[in-house]
């Protein structure tokens, strides 16, 4: 997730075919797609997340297939550009407890990424819906229960859990080690 901020190429209309040829060469029965942000496309980038789970079930139609996606920035367009993919999960990383969420994901928005899951599951019942959480970054137990209890409300089927651990100096310390 430590991705360096910068402006990318344009996209690589290439990049579904060859994502699913190396998933069939690997002989794949679960794939799981992400990215980095592409808020510099028109689309979010829904277009070619979409893209690769149709050229992934072409090649390898018994594969399922998860999608990590960014929030869209709210565009439920694009959201159901990828949902009418059907992709088995639907993944977007909640991250973080509402009150640390603004400076762990100085872009995103927690409700609008609570929304997003919910909104996902209304556009395609049959996905199963996926968040994740880091804990470690100063997060009170009661945060956590707190979280967990607005994921179930979006919807949310399935969550990861992981303790957070600082990807460099310049980022966030770690406040706790949860056992």
């Amino acid at each position: 997730c430590a991705v360096s901020t910068g402006m990318p190429t344009g996209l690589d209309l290439d990049e579904p075919n060859r994502l699913a040829e190396t998933v069939e060469k690997l002989g794949l029965k679960y794939a799981v797609i992400t990215s980095v942000n592409r808020d510099d496309l028109p689309d979010g980038g829904s277009f070619i997340f979409s893209q690769c789970i149709k050229k992934i079930r072409i090649k390898l139609p018994n594969c399922k297939v998860e999608v990590l996606i960014p929030d869209f920035q709210g565009d439920w367009d694009d959201l159901k550009t990828v949902m009418d993919s059907n992709p088995e999960t639907l993944n977007h990383n909640i991250e973080t407890v509402e009150r640390v969420f603004k400076s762990v994901r100085a872009k995103g928005n927690y409700r609008l990424s609570l929304d997003l899951l919910l909104k996902a599951k209304e556009l395609n019942s049959y996905s199963v819906t996926k968040s994740g959480l880091m804990v470690g970054l100063g997060e009170t137990w009661d945060e956590i229960i707190n979280t967990l209890k607005d994921l179930r409300e979006s919807d949310c089927d399935l969550l990861t859990i992981g303790q957070y651990i600082k990807p460099t100096p310049k980022h966030a310390d770690v406040i706790k080690w949860y056992t």
